[in-house]
């Protein structure tokens, strides 16, 4: 068995397993709509800034914190925005749980 083989077919899988086909459609279809492309630009543009500020090791207030959660909640009722986010989060909890198994095939090795 090659290791480097088997993490090019999980590659592939991630690629080709449903969370990710839909994300790519979804991500499409938001694209595509110009109100939807402008609200997650918006929203990821904020985004960012408040990760630099975290990175700089500046605490995001509460009101910048409040902000974001009613952005997010008041662009998630765009039928093309709440799908991506949707589609966005499920992929990100098989990306996840992949993270945490490769980490715990680590562990047994170091420990």
């Amino acid at each position: 068995m090659n290791v480097y083989d088997k993490a090019y077919e999980l590659a592939k899988s991630l690629r080709e397993c449903e969370e990710a086909i839909v994300l790519k459609a979804a991500k499409q279809a938001a694209e595509a709509d110009s109100e939807a492309k402008r609200m997650l630009s918006d929203f990821r543009d904020r985004q960012s800034m408040l990760q630099q500020k975290m990175m700089a090791g500046e605490e995001p207030s509460e009101s910048d914190m409040d902000t974001m959660n009613k952005l997010y909640e008041v662009i998630s009722l765009h039928p093309l925005v709440g799908s991506l986010l949707e589609a966005e989060r499920r992929f990100a909890v098989v990306f996840e749980d992949v993270n945490r198994i490769m980490g715990d095939v680590l562990k047994s090795i170091i420990d």
